[in-house]
């Protein structure tokens, strides 16, 4: 079997041109084991329009992809194990993984989830001020900054607000 990484980099590959022509992006891929499967999960996104709107992934889209990259998986045949493949958007909740990620959502509420508890918390919102020095930057209600170590944050996803 070719290790996760090398099956993440293939289907990055694979998809690069494909999404491109399609209008699409590529947010996230990860092939990981959970309990006995194996999944290979790819997040497609639409980048804003020319005036900054979000654009968002139909199940059309998804569905697209999904067998575009099925197909050139099974002609390549590179993932020895049985696996789920799982093409979906990154949701409204969508995680925060790379600096390309804090920089575009930079001023959006976000929640920040850490391993262990800060002042009693390892829970916070704020808005996100971005990844500075390898933190992870927002700014709470009264406007005071706080800075994260991002090998203390188990995730940062944007907030869903009703």
């Amino acid at each position: 079997m070719a290790g996760s990484g090398k099956i993440v980099k293939l289907t990055e590959e694979l998809l690069q041109g494909f999404l491109a022509e399609n209008g699409l992006a590529l947010y996230h891929t990860e092939f990981r084991r959970e309990g006995r499967d194996w999944y290979l999960n790819v997040f497609i996104d639409r980048m804003p329009d020319e005036d900054g709107q979000e654009q968002y992934v139909s199940s059309n889209d998804c569905e697209l992809v999904s067998r575009y990259l099925s197909e050139r998986l099974d002609e390549l045949d590179p993932i020895q194990q049985n696996y789920y493949l799982q093409v979906s958007s990154p949701g409204l909740d969508r995680q925060l993984f790379e600096q390309k990620d804090y920089d575009r959502y930079a001023g959006r509420l976000v929640d920040v989830r850490l391993y262990a508890a800060v002042d009693g918390n390892k829970e916070y919102q704020g808005t996100l001020v971005g990844m500075i020095d390898g933190n992870v930057v927002i700014r709470d209600e009264e406007g005071k900054e706080i800075a994260f170590p991002q090998d203390q944050v188990v995730k940062t996803c944007l907030a869903v607000v009703f």
